[in-house]
């Protein structure tokens, strides 16, 4: 993992986001007084694009009533000199920085980043903990735990594997790995994890054998649907869902429905002359979003944005509106876990 590069002073949004495609579909706002919650955001300021505070509040000041955000690690701002293994955190540092402007006020009504959820190297064992403790101390009650990536794939070219370069099965067989996952239970933090959906069953076995840790499953567990896997969309359903299903045995689990918008998911949004409605968004993504509803209820089940990655298949307001038509037959206590709730507890938020 190497530290962030400097840039020039232009930067525009991230590669593949058009704003000019992105406003020929606009409605009005469903319920907007429903309280939200987006657990799943990032921000960075790379070389070629950025996403910083003002980039977000314009996409949470689009109409929805979001109350607040948790932001999830992206490799920005990394450190860098100083030990290896303390270089991620110039990124929770970066982050804390933004999130203590958002919580004077001066900003608007949405607290950014209420929560941080950071990197750690795992993977090195016990050492790890010490690095946790210093993302605690370097962003206090924010910083909530660690996603630490196993996204692997070696069938399709487009398809790349996690930016932690993980082996395959890292939640599975990796002995060193589990070492240091054990020092998030020993410190209260929470555990986010990002992989493809073949690698579920890794995360059962993670999960089953650490039953008292708090995880989430990011992206409904990235269903695949570039190179190989384009157009076998029914038969990875098959195995998603069972995978799935048999991961919501695990108590500890909870699960984030969205993150299925980007170009590995295959939906192929962006290749359209306009961008798909609320509707269209809600329809295609259905199965998945009802499945997970039904395998870990509402209490274990949170919307998110995952923005701006997701915003290649549409915008902000457009996906939070899709989110509600796929809980408009929700009663408004499972609403308010779906939308609030769920991410406040999980993620401890005031």
């Amino acid at each position: 993992m190497s530290a962030s590069k400097p840039h020039s002073t232009v930067a525009t949004r991230m590669s593949g986001i058009r704003p000019d495609w992105l406003a020929k579909t606009t409605e009005e706002i469903l319920e907007p007084d429903l309280a939200i919650v987006d657990p799943h955001h990032h921000l960075w300021d790379f070389p070629n694009h950025r996403y910083l505070l003002p980039d977000l509040l314009a996409d949470t000041g689009s109409g929805h009533k979001i109350e607040s955000t948790v932001f999830i690690e992206c490799t920005a701002c990394y450190r860098a000199d100083g030990p290896p293994a303390l270089r991620t955190l110039g990124e929770t540092e970066f982050v804390n920085g933004i999130a203590a402007m958002s919580a004077s006020g001066a900003y608007g009504p949405t607290r950014v980043a209420a929560g941080i959820v950071g990197l750690v190297d795992l993977t090195v064992g016990g050492a790890a903990e010490d690095a946790l403790r210093a993302h605690t101390a370097a962003a206090g009650p924010r910083f909530k735990g660690i996603r630490y990536a196993a996204a692997w794939e070696d069938k399709a070219d487009e398809i790349h594997n996690s930016h932690t370069n993980a082996p395959p099965h890292l939640y599975r067989d990796h002995a060193k790995f589990r070492e240091g996952f054990a020092a998030l239970g020993r410190l209260g933090l929470t555990f986010d994890a990002w992989l493809y959906h073949p690698q579920i069953p890794d995360l059962t076995a993670l999960a089953r054998a650490f039953p008292a840790q708090p995880i989430v499953l990011d992206h409904v567990g990235g269903p695949l649907g570039l190179g190989w896997y384009e157009g076998k969309r029914d038969e990875i359903f098959v195995g998603w869902k069972r995978d799935i299903v048999e991961l919501a045995g695990c108590p500890n689990v909870t699960i984030k429905l969205g993150g299925i918008g980007m170009r590995v998911n295959g939906f192929k949004f962006h290749h359209r002359e306009r961008p798909p409605s609320s509707k269209d968004l809600a329809d295609a993504w259905r199965p998945y979003v009802e499945t997970c509803l039904e395998a870990y209820g509402p209490a274990r089940c949170m919307f998110e944005s995952n923005f701006p990655v997701d915003e290649i298949s549409g915008s902000y307001a457009i996906y939070w509106n899709a989110f509600k038509r796929l809980a408009s037959g929700a009663s408004a206590d499972d609403k308010a876990a779906l939308f609030r709730d769920t991410a406040k507890r999980f993620y401890r938020l005031g």
